[in-house]
């Protein structure tokens, strides 16, 4: 459960694809590890237990999550939640979470492209007159007979 080092602000260095060499740039000018306070930090016992005392709380809010994905309520908004209670104390999750945003924004600007964007009004309006027309069809067989109701012919 050990996330690395105590160093504060420790940062993630990256290799420079041209030259090889290690770039000390950070992502979101933020370094990987833990956000616990200092005080907690310079304490390894102390340390552990706030490391155990979050990865419970995020598993706890993450079941949540979980568990609204069948039933009503925002599920993965809650599981993503857990995600990021996780990542102010674990690297691995941090690392999941930026792959997650990346995804999304990427996602986003996808959906956004105008050829995307007309090929997805076209399906939702085929869609909509499939449905319109196994409706029509259905009312003008049964009227407003629900299903259940209907005797066999």
């Amino acid at each position: 459960m050990n996330t690395g080092s105590d160093e504060p602000r420790e940062a993630a260095v990256a290799r420079d694809e041209q030259s090889g060499e290690k770039s000390d740039k950070v992502h979101d000018e933020q370094g990987l590890g833990s956000k616990a306070p200092e005080f907690i930090k310079s304490r390894r016992l102390l340390h552990l237990s706030w490391q155990v005392l979050v990865f419970v709380i995020g598993l706890a809010v993450v079941v949540a999550g979980i568990i609204m994905l069948p039933l009503p309520g925002p599920g993965w908004v809650v599981i993503f939640g857990g995600m990021a209670i996780w990542a102010t104390e674990f690297v691995w999750a941090q690392l999941v979470l930026r792959w997650t945003k990346r995804k999304v924004t990427e996602a986003a600007q996808r959906a956004l492209d105008p050829k995307v964007r007309r090929r997805n009004i076209i399906l939702t309006s085929v869609g909509l007159v499939i449905i319109a027309a196994v409706l029509g069809v259905y009312l003008w067989k049964f009227g407003f007979e629900m299903p259940w109701n209907i005797k066999d012919q």
